[in-house]
């Protein structure tokens, strides 16, 4: 159930705000909980986000909340309106295929064939070791980890393109990505998601363009649950 409406059914605070307690939550832890919550379904599309409430079961003051809520509202996953505050913006599956996979890739078409040009053995390494913590993850039945260990896979890729511009547009879209993820890993096959990523890594390995872009469109262009 989500926050809000568990602040309206009782006074008590859930765990997860008592563990925000602990840590003093200020901007980003607040950011942080609230991203956390809209990625995983806690607040879901059309929630709204009181400000008093959720500042209350944080233990915080309003101002981080508000500064928060602003953030998110940046990053597409909150929108504002006149007289309603801030609402959960959901990622629709029309969404998905109509505008993030298109997008997605487009940027990592050209994004993953810059990097072959300045990918190291010690870069590959690294992707590597994100392949590892998806299939300890996946093991562990722990898909927010699958999540995030994929997201950095792929913004590591394009860190290393060398096309800060790209990477910049990335980064505004990365929120709904990242809830799109986590939407998919719901029904996928969790040890899947790692194997498809070493699939990735091996196809980068040879440096080949032809493979990369074929092995990246693969990648991206997967069935998402509404299909």
């Amino acid at each position: 159930m989500p926050l809000v409406q568990q602040a309206e059914s009782s006074d008590k605070p859930a765990s997860t705000g008592a563990a925000a307690t602990k840590r003093g939550p200020r901007r980003e832890q607040v950011v942080e909980y609230l991203r956390e919550a809209i990625t995983v379904g806690r607040f879901v599309d059309g929630d709204r986000l009181i400000e008093e409430r959720i500042a209350n079961e944080l233990a915080t003051s309003r101002g981080p909340v508000r500064e928060a809520l602003r953030q998110l509202e940046h990053e597409g996953l909150v929108v504002s309106y006149p007289y309603r505050g801030a609402v959960v913006l959901g990622v629709s599956e029309e969404e998905i295929q109509e505008v993030l996979i298109p997008i997605r890739l487009t940027l990592e078409r050209f994004s993953f064939t810059k990097a072959l040009e300045q990918m190291r053995e010690a870069d590959f390494a690294e992707l590597a070791k994100e392949v590892w913590v998806m299939s300890e993850a996946a093991r562990a039945g722990e898909l927010l980890r699958i999540v995030e260990a994929d997201i950095r896979f792929h913004e590591f890729v394009l860190s290393r393109s060398g096309q800060p511009h790209t990477t910049q547009v990335w980064h505004s879209i990365a929120p709904r990505i990242r809830a799109y993820f986590f939407r998919y890993g719901l029904v996928a096959d969790h040890g899947q998601i790692a194997i498809e990523h070493g699939q990735l890594l091996e196809a980068m390995q040879t440096r080949d363009r032809d493979v990369v872009l074929n092995a990246v469109e693969r990648h991206i262009t997967v069935r998402t649950p509404g299909r």
